[in-house]
């Protein structure tokens, strides 16, 4: 009998073994049924540019202003300590939304008044790439690469677009600086009432609430703030009663009243489980503006002086320069569980986030016109060397990055180019120019400037008296 009931044991625990075997397999099978799902699910994209934002205007760099939704971003995610974009805005949205150098397409000021210039139609851009993957795509927010609804965002690849397509506008009356129409809906101009901030936050929940996990989407959200005019409500206003100066005070509230709508769009995200799988992307499209002084004839003279607008401080500089606070702004990048978390020291210019999207995305080949670097091995913490130098061209000067040196060219239309040579490592403020004592890396970089200026349209290059 006891070895009748020993087999009988042996018997039930082989057969709770194989059980609990077979259990784990199908478990383990399941988890990796999830997992791979998880792997092929496409990330939606968001991202939030901030207009003439610069590098000393967010808490999170030390500004007497505050921005806590960014703040916080900036903790979980990877803020880009070494990002460069363009001295103006046209030529950044231009080459974000292309992979290139806006230089090459004759985009290299602010396209203003009544230009018909505009973004070219023979050049692939991301949205259209990312709807040719099956994603959706929606523009809220500022334009500024053709003024007109029939070169607006619908020509270049978003299904749905909102907000205004000129540069700057009235806050309240949405109206371009000479009075046209500027503010549009899915490419008819329309009218409504409300401040262009709350208008463009609520639009951007709105398209957040339509979304589910089914399909991925692409959405980008360019507000006007802080760019003038500055036209605040008390409420916002009322957040800085320590700064004294009423430009920089509105200016300020800009600001807040940017972070705070930033705010209700990433809690929208949450609201609908699309967080996680949610690559968030925010920079300024350059740096801050220093002052504007408008002529009478400028929204009828409503608005301005403004004395005292943005910082950025410790950099050199303000908007259409190449020097640091022109182009080196705050950029953040979020991904949860995919990106790493602090503060990333590598160098990465506007025209990388097309290729490292797309590749994102799933993308098996980019277009040709493509000249930035798919940056997934430069979002990360570990100091790493881009492949290519930086080529920045703006109306005024261009310059060329190799790290750790930058070489400034300005131009004149009578006289001779003059150069500025730094190493913006160890000279953020560039106040020493290397240009004659580093005469081996002056010459280096200038070659590699000449062929970068060499491949830009002959439309925009004058001659050089070197």
């Amino acid at each position: 009998m006891k070895n009748i009931s020993k087999l009988i044991i042996l018997q039930l625990f082989a057969a709770a073994l194989l059980f609990s075997i077979i259990s784990s397999c199908q478990n383990k099978t399941t988890t990796d049924s999830k997992e791979g799902l998880k792997n092929t699910m496409k990330p939606n994209f968001l991202v939030i540019i901030a207009d003439d934002a610069g590098w000393n205007d967010f808490s999170f760099n030390g500004s007497e202003i505050n921005t806590p939704t960014l703040d916080s971003l900036a903790q979980s995610g990877l803020k880009l300590d070494r990002f460069y974009t363009y001295p103006t805005c046209s030529p950044a949205r231009a080459s974000f939304l292309t992979g290139r150098p806006a230089s090459r397409m004759g985009i290299v000021a602010p396209i203003s008044g009544r230009s018909e210039l505009s973004l070219p139609d023979t050049i692939k851009t991301l949205p259209q790439s990312l709807k040719e993957l099956k994603y959706k795509t929606a523009l809220m927010g500022k334009w500024h690469l053709g003024l007109n609804p029939e070169n607006g965002p619908e020509a270049y690849g978003f299904e749905t677009s909102y907000g205004f397509l000129h540069g700057q506008l009235d806050q309240y009356a949405h109206t371009y600086k000479n009075g046209d129409s500027t503010w549009y809906k899915n490419g008819k101009f329309i009218a409504e009432k409300g401040h262009v901030t709350d208008l463009l936050t609520n639009a951007a929940i709105e398209y957040i609430k339509e979304q589910d996990s089914s399909t991925p989407f692409y959405l980008q959200l360019a507000y006007s703030a802080p760019h003038i005019p500055l036209q605040e409500p008390k409420l916002w206003l009322d957040e800085y009663p320590m700064i004294t100066d009423n430009s920089r005070k509105a200016y300020a509230a800009a600001m807040s009243h940017m972070d705070d709508g930033i705010g209700q769009v990433l809690k929208s995200l949450k609201d609908q489980n699309l967080l996680n799988n949610t690559i968030i992307l925010f920079i300024s499209d350059n740096g801050a503006q220093q002052k504007w002084l408008p002529s009478e004839e400028l929204y009828d003279g409503k608005y301005g002086p403004n004395l005292t607008l943005g910082s950025n401080l410790p950099l050199r500089d303000y908007k259409t320069s190449n020097y640091e606070g022109a182009i080196r702004v705050p950029a953040i990048i979020s991904w949860k569980n995919h990106l790493d978390q602090g503060e990333s020291e590598n160098y990465i210019q506007v025209t990388d986030w097309m290729p490292t999207f797309l590749k994102w995305a799933g993308a098996t080949q980019t277009p040709i016109s493509i000249e930035g670097e798919a940056a997934q091995a430069l979002l990360s913490l570990k100091l790493i060397d881009r492949s290519n130098p930086i080529y920045i061209r703006g109306h005024l000067q261009e310059c060329l990055i190799k790290k750790p040196y930058k070489l400034i060219r300005t131009r004149r239309l009578e006289g001779e180019s003059s150069y500025a040579l730094y190493d913006i490592e160890k000279d953020p403020s560039e106040t020493n120019n290397l240009s004659t004592s580093n005469t081996e890396k002056f010459k280096e970089l200038q070659d590699l400037l000449n062929t970068e200026f060499s491949k830009d349209t002959p439309e925009v290059n004058v001659e050089l008296r070197d």
